[in-house]
């Protein structure tokens, strides 16, 4: 029964633009979807839950995505967390820290849906939705 189970993807990013879009972009999904604007919010989740797949922004106010990522990887049951980091800044160092600190992926925004949907079927073993029936608000009426 444990393949039944829904996979549940969280997002920290400090821009609520943001959250929305990634809300969006899996919603034809089966998956379960937790959005934090900042790494203090998401913190008390994560001591309790381990998501499927973490999607982190780098640049936030306070903590940034990298610090609070080596935070986690403290934490036991957040050791091989599936991870991916996201940032408007391409920058070497960056990345670097993302994969010491085991992230399995690093995009640059501005991320697109089918990127985002992407993502999500490569790393949380969801399933692809058919791409041919229209997701919630892009009926033919809409056009």
């Amino acid at each position: 029964m444990a393949n039944d189970k829904i996979p549940t993807i969280v997002v920290v990013d400090d821009s609520a633009t943001s959250i929305s879009l990634y809300q969006f972009s899996i919603e034809p999904l089966s998956v379960n979807f937790i959005g934090f604007k900042s790494p203090a919010e998401a913190f008390p989740y994560l001591q309790e839950h381990t998501p499927d797949l973490l999607f982190l922004d780098i640049i936030m106010p306070g903590m940034d995505g990298l610090t609070f990522l080596r935070r986690l990887r403290t934490l036991a049951h957040q050791k091989n967390t599936s991870v991916i980091m996201v940032t408007s800044k391409d920058y070497a160092q960056d990345r670097y820290i993302a994969k010491q600190l085991g992230a399995l992926d690093f995009v640059i925004k501005p991320l697109r849906f089918k990127e985002i949907r992407e993502l999500v079927c490569k790393h949380a073993a969801v399933t692809s939705v058919d791409q041919t029936v229209p997701a919630p608000n892009e009926s033919a009426e809409n056009k």
